[in-house]
């Protein structure tokens, strides 16, 4: 026989493992919404380039002035979609959290050395 298993029940648990739990859930939540984001902006990119790509075989056969201004609007959006792609992947929080940790880090390891410098010395 299999002792039963109780459910989990949150009043086991002290309640900075709750508040952590709910700040990754809002992580998992965030990064979701800006994977679903990247992904439609990806997709919107290639059918810009697809767009591009015909209207310049078009320009070329015609030499439309409608058509030149199609390009450059077409051009345009490709390249607001790409800072916007490469602002969702950079982000000011994240590279602030790396900086701190190498901070943290960097300042212990220099104290370390300082320290095992002078029992060496």
């Amino acid at each position: 026989m299999k002792p039963s298993q109780d459910p989990p029940d949150s009043s086991k648990h002290p309640p900075e493992f709750d508040q952590t739990l709910h700040e990754v859930e809002r992580s998992l939540q965030t990064l979701k919404t800006r994977y679903a984001q990247v992904q439609a902006d990806q997709q919107q990119q290639q059918e810009l380039q697809q767009r591009l790509s015909q209207a310049q075989r078009q320009y070329r056969q015609t030499r439309s002035k409608s058509l030149q201004a199609e390009l450059k609007q077409i051009k345009q959006q490709l390249d607001d979609l790409e800072i916007a792609l490469e602002s969702q992947l950079v982000s000011w929080s994240g590279l602030k959290e790396v900086f701190w940790l190498a901070v943290r880090f960097g300042g212990i390891g220099v104290v370390l050395g300082w320290i095992l410098k002078s029992l060496a010395g």
